[in-house]
This record gives C-alpha cells, sequence and structure tokens, in this order.
C-alpha cells in the first residue's frame, strides 16, 4: 500500500491551505453575520458566492469527482487529504468548493448513471454551482437503515412515474435554490428485497411536492447546507424519462453513491476534530488555572496525546479504505468503508469533546465552532446508516469468512455437519 500523496494532490493541498488561509477562516464571522441577516433563513450569504468565484478561479472546484468528463478526475485517495482540509471549515469550504453534500452524491450518480438528457438538464448546473439538489431517501414512519422498509411508491403509468409517500431529512430541500430531489421509492413490492426500489429525479416544482417543515439538528438549523425538510409526495407526476438507471436499481444506485460519499465524510470528520485539536492546544497553553497553565495539567497533556493517535490511526485506516476502493472497487473494500464510517464519528466526537471541556463555558458557546463541530459529528452516527448497521455487517463478513474456512476444513477430514 502506498499513501504518498500524489504531485496534483501536494500541488492542491498547497493551493487549498492557502484559500482557507487567506479567504476562508477569516470570513467565518462574516460568513455568522450575514446568515443572521438573510431575508430567507434558508439562502446562502452573499459572502459564499464571494468565496466560490474564487475557488473556481485559483482551480479548487469539483475537486471530488473523479470523472476526468465532469470533475477534477482525482482518486479516491488523492481527494482524501483536500476532504480533511475542508473539513476544518465545514460550513463554507466544501460548498466554497462546490463540494458540498448531498449534491456530491447527487452530482456521482447523475454522472455515473444519468442518461445525457438527464445530465444536461440536472448536472450541468449542479456542476456549474448554479443551482442545489435534495436527496430523498430516509422516511419517518420506517426504519431506514433498512432500504427494504422504504413504502414510497413510484408507479408507472403511461409515459409518466405516479410518486406518493412521505420522506423526511431531505437535505439541502429547504434551499431556496434547490430545483431537485433525487427520489427513492418502491417500483416492484413484489420483487425480491433489494431489487424492489428504483431512483427518479423529481423538480421540487412539480405538482404535489410539498415541503411540510424544515428538521432540527440538536437544534441546530443547518440553514447552511440548505436545511433538512420533511416532504410529503402527492401523487407527484413526471415523465418516464426522469428514472435513474432501470426499475430495480434503486439500492446498487445508492450503494455507488455512498461508497465515497462515505470517505469523504470520515475525512472531513478528520479536519473538524483536527480544528478541534489546535484550538484545545491554544487554549490550554494560554489559559491558567490554580497558578499554572492548563497544558501543565496531566490530563490535559494525556488528552492531547490520545487525541492525536486517534487521529492519525484513523487517517491511516480512511487511506486504506480510499486506497482499497481504487485498487479492486468498493465491493471489496466494503468492511473497510463500514470501519471507517463508526471509527470517524467516535475519534472525531472524543477530540471534540475534550476541547470543549478544556475551553469551559465558551466551549458550548458561539465564541467557538465547537459546539457545532459536536453536533455533526454526532449525527454521523446516524448519517448514511446507523452505527450498529456498519458493525452487523463487519461482524457478518468477518463470521462468514470463518465458518467458510472451518467448513473446507471439515470437508478436507471428511466430517459431516
Amino acid at each position: 500500500m502506498d499513501f504518498g500523496f500524489s504531485a496534483r494532490t501536494t500541488e492542491l493541498q498547497g493551493r487549498l491551505l492557502d484559500f482557507m488561509d487567506s479567504h476562508v477562516y477569516p470570513n467565518e464571522t462574516r460568513f455568522d453575520e450575514q446568515c443572521a441577516q438573510l431575508a430567507n433563513p434558508w439562502d446562502r450569504p452573499p459572502i459564499l458566492d464571494e468565496l466560490k468565484a474564487e475557488a473556481r478561479r485559483r482551480g479548487l472546484w469539483n475537486l471530488f469527482l473523479p470523472h476526468p468528463d465532469f470533475g477534477a478526475g482525482l482518486s479516491n485517495l488523492e481527494y482524501a487529504p483536500l476532504a480533511e482540509i475542508t473539513g476544518r471549515s465545514p460550513a463554507i469550504a466544501p460548498e466554497a468548493l462546490n463540494c458540498a453534500a448531498p449534491d456530491t452524491g447527487n452530482m456521482e450518480i447523475l454522472a455515473m448513471f444519468g442518461t445525457p438528457a438527464q445530465q444536461a438538464r440536472w448536472l450541468t448546473p449542479l456542476l456549474d454551482g448554479t443551482i442545489r439538489s435534495a436527496f430523498s431517501m430516509s422516511e419517518p414512519e420506517v426504519a431506514s437503515s433498512d432500504a427494504t422498509n422504504i413504502a414510497t411508491r413510484i408507479e408507472r403509468d403511461g409515459d409518466d412515474y405516479i410518486i406518493t409517500g412521505r420522506k423526511w431529512w431531505s437535505s439541502g430541500a429547504m434551499s431556496p435554490r434547490c430545483r431537485l430531489a433525487i427520489v427513492m421509492g418502491v417500483t416492484d413490492p413484489e420483487a425480491e428485497p433489494y431489487r424492489r426500489q428504483s431512483m427518479i429525479l423529481v423538480p421540487l416544482d412539480s405538482p404535489g411536492v410539498n415541503i411540510r417543515r424544515s428538521t432540527t439538528v440538536f437544534g441546530y438549523t443547518d440553514a447552511a447546507h440548505g436545511g433538512h425538510a420533511e416532504i410529503q409526495y402527492d401523487e407527484v407526476r413526471v415523465p418516464a424519462g426522469n428514472l435513474l438507471g432501470e426499475e430495480g436499481s434503486g439500492f446498487a444506485i445508492a450503494q455507488a453513491r455512498l461508497g465515497p460519499g462515505r470517505v469523504h465524510h470520515c475525512m472531513r470528520l478528520i479536519g473538524m476534530a483536527g480544528r478541534a485539536l489546535d484550538l484545545m492546544c491554544r487554549r490550554v497553553t494560554s489559559r491558567v488555572a490554580f497558578g499554572r497553565p492548563l497544558a501543565e495539567q496531566g490530563v490535559v497533556r494525556e488528552w492531547i496525546a490520545e487525541a492525536y493517535i486517534r487521529l492519525e490511526q484513523l487517517r491511516l485506516l480512511v487511506f486504506k479504505t480510499a486506497w482499497l476502493m481504487d485498487t479492486a472497487d468498493n465491493r471489496v473494500a466494503r468492511r473497510e468503508i463500514a470501519a471507517i464510517k463508526v471509527a470517524a464519528p467516535a475519534a472525531a466526537l472524543w477530540v471534540i469533546d475534550r476541547a470543549i471541556q478544556a475551553h469551559g463555558g465558551a466551549g458550548v458557546s458561539q465564541d467557538t465552532p465547537l459546539a457545532t463541530l459536536w453536533a455533526h459529528a454526532r449525527t454521523l452516527q446516524l448519517a448514511d446508516g446507523p452505527d450498529e448497521v456498519h458493525k452487523r455487517s463487519i461482524a457478518r463478513t468477518l463470521l462468514r469468512e470463518h465458518q467458510q474456512v472451518a467448513g473446507a476444513a471439515m470437508r478436507k477430514e471428511g466430517v459431516t455437519a
């Protein structure tokens, strides 16, 4: 395994770090102030348009897309350290580079599975950053961690499909710039469980699309990301040409979307935790309690050392996963993808939590980014599948391998079960 950065990644890292220092960090306060003054709280503040223009001018645009016809053409391993850098300012940097979820995943599946007509109508403006999109999969009435539970119906009616169902956590849908929802629903309830679902493109201005409310995350609106919407689809009629792929391919498309997305999430989490560690180090070297700097307290030094160790271990695991995805495929890396999805939020939460403790009351206030970083990291123990589902998958593959080895040994010895 070679995790050395390519020349192109090293060059982009330099450009991105300079952009963060010169444009992103200095404008974080301005970003918050402008968000508070927006007439529509779900819109993006003017400073973000300025940052997007500057990022594009610097060639820091659509870095996440491995398809050279549409994006930067970087491999998962090449993009991973860049995603980590953007995670240090998660409300601003990813969207400034047009690398923000859920648009990233939606662009990936449009690039992989979209028809030329679908790409012209939806992928092109998403790549240009002129519109936003939503991913509409989770449902409030079922355990959506098991995709076979999905109840929303997508029914063929002549040259159209009719969509009926209720979704929530449709991220991005509250934004006034959101024009498209990619909806997952059941096209054939009689098919085998993982062939029942399909995905379809639904313009948000279609009759019957009713955005009922936004859902908050630990009290945060996530307005900068376009919020999260609960949507009722009441017999929404769209052309049959809006189907992504073929009927029954929804689950396979979802898996293709979630693999790279989990690497992106995990690397951004390392960036978030890395910033928390930096803030903690600055705090404890400047803050005096009981006659000496906090940095001289043994427990604080233990926190710092443990944080460094956990993040280094996690980064290597994510790099290994990205390398496997690049050199083999997502199926070969499935166990590692599940592992990083569990390990990354846990490590980030541990580091951010200690940083909050080191800051005292300031750590839970709006004067540092720590509280929002914590809420984001905690949410990712649920988003893209809860920890328990990923652990179940890991255990199942390990046990299957042991059972196969044991079975082969028994057959060799002529033993029957």
